[in-house]
């Protein structure tokens, strides 16, 4: 089968991981991707294997910077991975680029993006979980606070940069894809702290972990997920605890987490006399997100992945993950090596001009025109779906009264207001600039009408377990027959087959099985999964895939079926695990906040109250950097440690960056509005939410563009069924009625 982006140039230039999976993505997608090195090869060479597992099947220039431009002024995407003065250091020009390819898009990605009083500050993906709330909101209140383990943010952002830079092509053509690493992490890393005091009321956050989440059991660690009250009742049932069950304050996880100790101990008993096995089979009939903690040595043995042939041998000597997609009508490239420095010495011939558009299109509306029939829930899916939104598509969130988004239900805290389920924090972040409509898919007027919006959709875009679909009559086919040109993306937990296809699972359950949560944590505990972050990472990439599959039929006439499987997503994001198993038979596994690379990078307390700052020591110029002002010739982590203990923490860490040296205060979920670089850079949009007031919702991780990129807040449950059914469809205002009255649609949850 063809490749979806077959024939779009790629020229990848810069030394971070971001840009390089990006450059992956795209290359895996059909485009030719050539990377440019400096004399001597890439820096990321030095990481061995994982260098072959990114760089696979791309083609490489060594060049000067002089060079790099002319490479550049051939491409039809170019990834820059520097800041502004790093950029002119490598003698590239954007402003220069853009005159002579006016067409291209380039994408820079940079820690703090290119505009703002931070744009040259340091940093490493350890200093920037700190800035992003993340780090702040995972561990034990009697411990330091936990980063999360592996470059989780760095391939995050790159998926943004795949996705961006495509979009550019589509409408934005010219464009300078402005992004953010701190951005992509504030969106992705964290559970949207300040819309946790916007729409839930709720003022300060303290540090915690899921109340269960991964715990002892008879022959090792089991992990669990529940994001809903049904699940956490049935969770009960599972194990005999019939007094938990009976307490209905602990449906609600920030009271498991208060009950902590109590809850552990009660499930303790059951847990430690059964197997792995075991309580992953019981907890399937229940119906419960569980799973086993998965790791370098065991990923590819697992027997769903087994099943599905997810692990593919790299020609360089190890397994890796394939691409995180499969296409009805279109493949990805075959693996092949990583390319020698400089084993391209006549690159693309130069593109021919492209007069410059005398009215070109922000990228706020690079992807008008397109509709999208959002079906999915919770976070990951509303995510992926929102990205169109928030780049002009006109995306319709199809819910039912009777099974509402249950992030609806599981991300509220508010009492005393009689339409609690539109406080969901989480919920609020992932819709902005959707239309909400409600129909009953299971009534059969309910179907023929969500089968009128989707005869004139481009997509349609689902998240739910893999029976879900099919059990509502709603299967690939029978859409395919409604509209032949449709894309139908579709993001199950753990794909459409293999042993595990009916399992449900949360981001958390993905990252407890793909080794997150294994490199994730205190070395001396159990392992800590990340809460939340593979959300984001699955949303970008279903994104991507999906706009990789609009491209296609824009190229061929070609709608088709898209499944993009979470766990898949994250097995990428984790690859270097396997990797070094099979390489040095290696179990990578939780440093605490030491990590793998870098010289030395630790928290530490400072002045005060529940005070840390997070440091990375990335090569021997910080070292000496940090040693001139400690007054020390050496420098070791107890010194770092005594030193640090008496001196004011905001001050501490903007010497350590005037230095030169990364370092990032541990800031609360709850802060991140606080952050003047962010706020700079509008990365928070006030509107005003009909329900509640001002709300301050997140942009892409991505400079403002003209328009804006959140022109509407998240809606409200049904709000726009008449705009859509009687505007759109045609409903009469006679049947209108009748469907409210028959409770088709409605504006409340009905139980």
């Amino acid at each position: 089968m063809p490749h979806p982006l077959s024939g779009i140039r790629v020229v990848e230039i810069g030394d971070r991981i971001a840009a390089a999976y990006c450059g992956k993505l795209l290359r895996d997608a059909g485009a030719d991707v050539i990377v440019v090195e400096p004399e001597g090869g890439s820096p990321l060479r030095r990481s061995g294997h994982f260098f072959d597992y990114l760089a696979g099947g791309k083609r490489s220039v060594v060049a000067t910077a002089g060079q790099a431009q002319r490479v550049a002024a051939a491409a039809d995407i170019v990834v820059l991975a520097a800041s502004p003065a790093e950029a002119r250091r490598r003698g590239i020009d954007c402003r220069a680029l853009h005159t002579t390819t006016p067409g291209a898009v380039v994408v820079t990605v940079s820690n703090f993006g290119w505009t703002g009083p931070w744009a040259e500050y340091p940093a490493t993906e350890f200093t920037l979980q700190a800035w992003c709330g993340s780090t702040g909101s995972r561990g034990e209140p009697d411990r330091p606070p936990i980063a999360a383990g592996g470059d989780l943010g760095e391939f995050i952002a790159g998926g943004y940069a795949a996705f961006f830079g495509l979009a550019g092509l589509f409408g934005a053509a010219g464009a300078q894809v402005d992004l953010s690493v701190l951005e992509a992490m504030s969106a992705s890393m964290q559970t949207f702290g300040w819309l946790r005091t916007d729409v839930a009321g709720l003022t300060s956050f303290s540090r915690s972990t899921e109340v269960p989440s991964i715990e002892r059991c008879k022959d090792g660690y089991v992990g669990m997920s529940m994001a809903t009250d049904t699940q956490w009742q049935s969770f009960c049932a599972m194990v005999g605890c019939p007094e938990l069950a009976a307490d209905l304050t602990l449906g609600l996880q920030l009271n498991r987490w208060r009950n902590r100790d109590r809850v552990r101990a009660a499930i303790g008993p059951w847990l430690t006399a059964h197997t792995v096995e075991e309580i992953v089979e019981q907890a399937e009939r229940f119906r419960v997100p569980m799973a086993a903690i998965g790791n370098g040595a065991t990923l590819p043995l697992m027997d769903h992945f087994v099943a599905r042939g997810t692990f593919l041998d790299n020609p360089a000597g190890f397994r890796q993950p394939r691409p995180p997609w499969l296409m009805s009508a279109a493949q990805p490239k075959p693996l092949a090596p990583a390319p020698q420095p400089g084993d391209l010495t006549d690159p693309w011939p130069p593109r021919k001009p492209v007069p410059a558009a005398t009215d070109p299109v922000p990228m706020s509306q690079a992807l008008q025109g397109l509709r999208v029939v959002d079906l999915t829930a919770f976070w990951a899916g509303p995510a992926a779906s929102q990205l169109f939104a928030m780049l002009g598509a006109d995306v319709i969130k199809v819910e039912s009264c009777r099974h509402p988004d249950g992030m609806r239900y599981s991300g509220t805290l508010r009492t005393g207001v009689a339409d609690w389920w539109e406080y969901s924090w989480v919920a609020h972040a992932v819709n902005t600039n959707k239309r909400s409509l409600t129909l009953d898919l299971q009534t059969a007027r309910g179907r023929e009408l969500v089968g009128a919006l989707i005869a004139d959709a481009d997509l349609v875009i689902e998240n739910f377990p893999a029976r879900v679909m099919e059990n509502l009559g709603l299967d690939y086919d029978t859409l395919r027959a409604i509209n032949e040109n449709l894309i139908v993306v579709r993001m199950p937990a753990f794909g459409l087959d293999g042993p595990w296809r009916n399992r449900g699972g949360f981001a958390m359950t993905m990252e407890q099985i793909a080794g997150l949560a294994w490199i994730t944590g205190y070395p001396d505990d159990v392992p800590t999964a990340p809460r939340g972050p593979c959300d984001g990472l699955a949303a970008v990439h279903a994104a991507f895939a999906a706009l990789c599959a609009v491209e296609f039929r824009r190229r061929t006439g070609s709608g088709q079926l898209v499944e993009v499987p979470m766990i898949e997503t994250v097995l990428n994001a984790t690859a270097r695990q396997v990797i070094e198993f099979d390489v040095s038979a290696t179990v990578l596994t939780r440093n605490g906040n030491r990590g793998h690379d870098a010289a030395l990078q630790n928290l530490y307390a400072c002045e005060g109250d529940d005070a840390w700052i997070a440091v990375s020591v990335r090569d021997d110029s910080d070292r000496a950097a940090l040693a001139a002002l400690l007054g020390q010739r050496e420098i070791d982590d107890a010194g770092l440690a005594d030193w640090f203990a008496d001196k004011p923490l905001a001050p501490t860490v903007q010497a350590l960056l005037d230095a030169g040296v990364p370092a990032a205060p541990v800031v609360s979920p709850t802060e991140i509005g606080d952050n003047p670089q962010l706020q700079t850079r509008r990365f928070l949009e006030t509107l005003q939410h009909p329900r509640v007031g001002p709300v301050r919702y997140p942009r892409p991780p991505i400079a403002p563009a003209a328009g804006g990129f959140v022109t509407r807040p998240a809606p409200t449950l049904g709000e726009h069924n008449r705009e859509v059914l009687c505007g759109l469809l045609g409903v009469s205002a006679e049947e209108f009625a009748q469907l409210e009255r028959d409770a088709v649609i409605g504006t409340s949850p009905v139980r």
